[in-house]
């Protein structure tokens, strides 16, 4: 795959190679590391081995050994991310506080798959979803994941209302 980005003269820079797999993007990191050094560990561990976002010691490997072997961008559900205070608020999630820490950027999956979100979502807010009863929602938990987890990007199923977001808040 990446033979054929070079072949076709695009820069390294402008590819955001990603896998599940986290062998791959260890040896892109290893062997192409001008592609490697943004790819995307896309997260599955939660379903694999049980990782619990606000429980480190689910985390294998954790947070710096994924920093340590090369990974620079972790693309984890929406979910991991987020989780309730006391207050019944939507906040950062140990794992995306560990992960910002280690030095990880974020890249969120999949704002909006989960549809109309008046009966609290599905797998993607399955963590906040006691608090997800309106659509309008979606722009809080953008906003959550923008402005205090630090998410570098998400993947969204309609970039509209990402685009709209980062137009009203003046982001790029």
């Amino acid at each position: 795959m990446l033979d054929a980005y070079k072949k076709a003269g695009i820069a390294p820079g402008d590819v955001f190679a990603q896998s599940f797999n986290l062998a791959d993007v260890l040896y892109w990191v290893k062997t192409e590391p001008a592609f490697g050094a943004q790819a995307v560990y896309l997260e599955d561990r939660y379903e694999k081995q049980g990782l619990d976002p606000n429980k480190p010691d689910t985390w294998k490997p954790s947070m710096a050994e994924l920093k340590a072997q090369g990974v620079a961008i972790l693309g984890p559900p929406i979910w991991t991310m987020l989780t309730l205070n006391d207050k019944r608020e939507i906040v950062p999630s140990e794992y995306a506080k560990a992960a910002k820490a280690a030095g990880l950027d974020l890249i969120g999956w999949s704002l909006e798959r989960d549809g109309p979100l008046h009966k609290g979502g599905g797998f993607y807010h399955k963590s906040i979803k006691s608090v997800v009863d309106r659509d309008g929602d979606t722009l809080t938990v953008l906003d959550v994941l923008a402005k205090q987890v630090g998410v570098r990007g998400m993947f969204s199923d309609w970039p509209a209302t990402t685009t709209f977001y980062a137009s009203c808040t003046g982001m790029k």
